[in-house]
């Protein structure tokens, strides 16, 4: 279905969209001549049930008016991407990006010259995917110009005309078709945007790493990231991303434990199981997807001798390897292990195990200079082997605590 305007379904008992900073905001933008709505994620999202996140606005004022009128009303206005038309105007510490209405016309990859205009209609045909496009009036009159609302109801994203040409305009839209699927969609891609996707993947090339590794790490905290993940391997598509073989299931399985475990969705630990087994790997997703060094160091930890962690190694083994990575890391390595190994999802003995920080305090270590310096350790390199040599004596002893045997490790590392 295609429209100017929908009588139905109808967005006027929304409350974000009836009250609040929003409601606040259009009071000052939609009159006098001109007008404002809500449009995009959020109209989508109330669409379908789900949460709302960020809410964009688009208008017929210019960005000079929009500044001139927010301002007016005591809000402020932040020029974020005054070529494009966008102004981000904060309303009661809201954030809303204000966008004018406008149509591309040249395009070069995420380059574009615009030009602003009034036509909501050419407006909507220049957005990516359907279920995009949507718009909504404060009154709440849903207006859909591309067959978005029928898509919607089929959980498919569809690009808006050629799909080709909307992916030659920016080849970042390759990895938000499959990022919007994963989230939205079911069944298989569809086929036009599929094609269009595989044909126009060398594009990718051109793309910046930190755009790449914006898509991924959403698209790996979505619903269904593992069969999308799956879809993209077998087009040619996952692997040019990643700069290395998926480990598809490994990535499956770290989905369904970090479940088990009541875990929320961590895109991050998902992407070291899909794309790390060993540190190597970590290194170049490290450079291909230019993580933060805090993700590279995350993962490469991860997959350090993950293949050595197991329940069968008993609770003496499994303490000491919380107390050398911490509890973060701990749970990140065992999730791992427990991935990759041919447990299911439901073992209670890798639960118990990946567990442990709940029920386990990291102790500190007793022992200190002084201990060692009374014992004839003198300042300098011998006190450090010394300190060093008693930490791993502690450890191997399963963290004592009584008096007799800290004394007794304390004296075979000074006397070392």
């Amino acid at each position: 279905m295609t429209t100017d305007e929908t009588t139905s379904p109808n967005l006027a008992s929304a409350p974000w969209l009836r009250d609040g900073p929003l409601a606040r905001l259009l009071t000052v933008l939609d009159r006098d001549g001109e007008e404002a709505r809500a449009i995009g994620g959020a109209v989508r999202n109330h669409l379908l049930g789900e949460p709302i996140g960020e809410i964009d606005v688009a208008t017929t004022a210019t960005p000079v008016e929009v500044t001139r009128r927010v301002e007016g009303a005591g809000f402020k206005a932040v020029p974020t991407g005054i070529e494009h038309g966008t102004v981000t105007v904060i309303v009661d510490g809201t954030p809303f990006e204000v966008t004018t209405l406008r149509e591309d016309v040249e395009t070069f990859g995420r380059h574009a010259t615009v030009r602003f205009g009034r036509d909501w209609k050419t407006d909507a045909e220049r957005r990516d995917f359907t279920i995009n496009a949507l718009s909504a009036t404060r009154d709440g009159t849903l207006f859909d110009y591309v067959g978005g609302i029928a898509d919607l109801a089929a959980r498919r994203v569809r690009f808006i005309g050629e799909p080709a040409s909307r992916i030659a305009e920016d080849y970042l839209r390759i990895l938000r078709f499959f990022r919007f699927h994963a989230f939205y969609g079911e069944g298989l891609p569809d086929v036009a945007g599929l094609r269009a996707a595989i044909i126009a993947r060398a594009g990718l090339t051109q793309l910046s790493r930190e755009r790449m590794r914006m898509e991924l790490m959403k698209l790996m905290v979505a619903p269904h990231a593992v069969p999308t993940l799956a879809v993209m391997a077998e087009a040619g598509i996952l692997t040019p991303v990643l700069g290395g073989v998926p480990y598809l299931a490994a990535a499956s399985n770290m989905i369904k434990v970090e479940s088990v475990c009541g875990l929320a969705p961590d895109a991050v630990r998902r992407l070291g199981a899909l794309g790390a087994a060993i540190t190597e790997h970590a290194e170049r997703l490290w450079q291909r997807l230019r993580l933060s060094n805090a993700e590279h160091e995350r993962i490469a930890s991860m997959v350090d001798a993950w293949w050595r962690v197991s329940p069968a190694r008993g609770k003496k083994d499994a303490r000491a390897l919380l107390y050398r990575l911490g509890p973060e890391r701990f749970v990140d390595r065992v999730l791992l292990a427990w991935a990759r190994s041919e447990a299911s999802a439901d073992d209670e003995a890798w639960h118990d195990l990946v567990t442990l920080p709940g029920w386990w305090t990291v102790p500190a270590f007793p022992l200190h200079a002084a201990d060692l310096m009374a014992r004839g350790v003198e300042k300098g390199p011998r006190l450090g082997i010394a300190l060093r040599t008693a930490e791993a004596a502690w450890i191997a002893a399963d963290f004592p605590k009584d008096e007799e045997a800290l004394a007794r490790i304390a004296d075979d590392a000074a006397s070392r």
